[in-house]
């Protein structure tokens, strides 16, 4: 069986290629988005055993693109020297200085749940570009925080603002609100979902991921266009365990030796599980207006 590559790079030629007119001679990039708790972490690591592809948890170049956009923007008053052009100019030279020469890998899988918000600019900057958008039932996610929350209790969490006085309640709801941890995230996803670059858009969900992880990355591939890979489900390696230590949530990445379903109760209220039990929307043929490839 396959090894996992423990070192994945861009080729060579990446910065060049990057910096060329709008759509040639790009290396392909693709991105990892979608619902926190829901499996981009475990596809990230699946993805980083074929030795062609580099993948990782949650990069910073999205934060990067927002704050180069703004600084570009008419809120600086030199922005009438700025064209497109070279607005498209500089956002890719973020990409070829993040992922410099010295990587080696032909694919390349950037995560940030905040990329399905940005579909119309990545449109711009990589018109073959691919999103996998990780969704998960809601009620699980908002399970699988408060379970984090409390499984480190003695270190108050960013995911709850570093509060101490709450509830269950108080928790549940600063991640739903729009701008919370799982909010954000979910609306990001409606607005790729219904937006009209939504073909660039595949949905899969944790279930998929879980209990058929050889048919997932199959729809992976194939949604990506590239050759099959046979990928080892039961010696799965991924360490972000100095990260999670620094962010107070130890464990927060972790991902299993072995890909496998778990059966578990909730530790939520049963009013708070079922608050949420109707937002899988991507469940609801009707609602696929744009034919989103749900996995």
């Amino acid at each position: 069986m396959t090894g996992v590559a423990s070192c994945h790079t861009l080729a060579p030629g990446f910065f060049q290629a990057i910096a060329k007119e709008r759509g040639t001679g790009m290396q392909p990039i693709h991105f990892i988005s979608g619902l926190p708790r829901s499996g981009s972490t475990l596809l990230a690591a699946l993805l980083r055993q074929n030795p062609r592809f580099h993948a990782h948890m949650s990069s910073p170049l999205a934060g990067m693109v927002d704050a180069m956009l703004g600084e570009m923007s008419d809120r600086n008053e030199y922005a009438a020297f700025i064209s497109d052009e070279q607005r498209q100019r500089v956002l890719r030279g973020l990409f070829a200085s993040y992922y410099g020469t010295e990587f080696t890998a032909q694919v390349i899988f950037d995560t940030n749940r905040t990329w399905c918000a940005k579909l119309p600019v990545l449109n711009r900057l990589f018109p073959e570009f691919k999103v996998i958008a990780c969704v998960r039932h809601v009620s699980w996610i908002v399970d699988s925080l408060e379970r984090a929350i409390q499984r480190n209790a003695l270190r108050p969490s960013f995911m709850a603002n570093f509060q101490t006085g709450g509830t269950v309640y108080h928790r549940v709801e600063g991640f739903a609100m729009g701008e919370g941890i799982v909010g954000h995230a979910y609306n990001a996803l409606k607005d790729a979902f219904f937006g009209e670059h939504a073909s660039h858009l595949m949905l899969l969900q944790y279930e998929t991921l879980v209990r058929d992880p050889a048919m997932a990355l199959a729809a992976v591939y194939d949604f990506i266009g590239e050759p099959p890979f046979r990928h080892d489900f039961d010696n799965v390696h991924f360490d972000a365990s100095e990260f999670d230590e620094r962010t107070g949530m130890p464990g927060l990445h972790a991902v299993g030796r072995q890909v496998v379903a778990q059966e578990r109760a909730t530790v939520l209220p049963p009013d708070l599980f079922r608050r949420f039990e109707n937002d899988a929307f991507w469940r609801h043929a009707p609602s696929n207006l744009r034919s989103v490839r749900v996995v």
